[in-house]
């Protein structure tokens, strides 16, 4: 029996890193002096200083000059490096130019990924202590970020391994036993809200049978009967996401098919023309379901 053809699938960089004299190197942007102040900034320089890079700058080929490189990614490093009286450093080398586009998909370490980068650097052998001289934090907030998951269960981990969630929001976490612990995350997600002070209402909505301690935290500015009302709001918020949630999928689907459809229509020159004449506001909102599926 004969398999199909697999199709092709094109490299994103070169098979290997390359040690590429920094003076090759040529930035697509320049570095503000406010932001050579900033945090961030200085977490990135004293990380370079203690363990070196990490995560090697993304360069690519200058098609004018083979041995020389656009900078894609890595402008802080490279700057820093510099700073530092670097003559070269490890790169990725792109194949191709998607500067915009490459740029657009990096995003800052959410923060059970740093958790357990954390873990993987210890596990590693390096000692709490240069951890903290190296990302310019408090050991405390190394402990801290260590013990992360600490009485949290593996699938409220896994449900917010990708979000930025604060470091007291999974303090709070802690206060609900597993299974309003995963509701309390379910409920996060699909309102895309992580902050400490939604959590903490969360917290002060649970039923205190649905409490690690058996007892609500104290909330200021909240009488017992302001507490009572946002339990029943909150169990009724329960049953309605459940309800969302058996629906979700199919109404997805007629969502998609829809504004698929609509897309089809506004292709049409004639469907168009009638609808800017007769129907302008109508048009403008099939514009913006086509836009939000060109999006998607």
């Amino acid at each position: 029996m004969t398999q199909a053809p697999q199709p092709s699938v094109s490299r994103i960089f070169e098979d290997a890193t390359l040690r590429i004299p920094i003076l090759d190197i040529m930035p697509m942007r320049e570095i503000r002096t406010d932001v050579r102040k900033s945090v961030k900034y200085g977490q990135i320089a004293a990380s370079i200083s203690e363990v070196g890079i990490i995560e090697p700058p993304v360069v690519i080929r200058d098609s004018g000059a083979p041995n020389r490189f656009r900078l894609l990614d890595g402008h802080l490093r490279l700057d820093i490096l510099i700073a530092q009286g670097a003559a070269e450093v490890v790169c990725l080398v792109a194949t191709e130019d998607e500067a915009f586009t490459y740029n657009r998909r990096l995003s800052r370490l959410a923060t059970i990924q740093e958790h357990r980068m954390i873990l993987g650097a210890i596990k590693r052998g390096v000692s709490e202590e240069r951890l903290a001289r190296a990302l310019n934090v408090n050991i405390d907030l190394i402990r801290k970020k260590r013990n992360l998951l600490s009485g949290i269960c593996p699938e409220v981990a896994k449900l917010l391994s990708d979000k930025h969630v604060p470091l007291n929001a999974f303090t709070e976490l802690r206060r609900l036993k597993p299974l309003r612990q995963i509701a309390a995350a379910e409920m996060m997600v699909a309102m895309n809200r992580y902050s400490t002070g939604y959590v903490k209402s969360i917290v002060a909505a649970t039923p205190a049978d649905q409490l690690v301690e058996g007892r609500k935290p104290a909330v200021r500015g909240l009488t017992a009967q302001q507490i009572d009302i946002m339990t029943e709001e909150s169990a009724r918020l329960d049953r309605d996401f459940k309800l969302i949630e058996q629906n979700y999928g199919a109404d997805h689907l007629d969502l998609v098919l829809a504004s698929a459809y609509i897309g089809n229509l506004l292709e049409n020159a004639r469907i168009v023309r009638h609808l800017a004449q007769f129907h302008t506001d109508l048009l403008q909102e099939f514009q913006k379901i086509a836009e939000i599926q060109k999006a998607a």
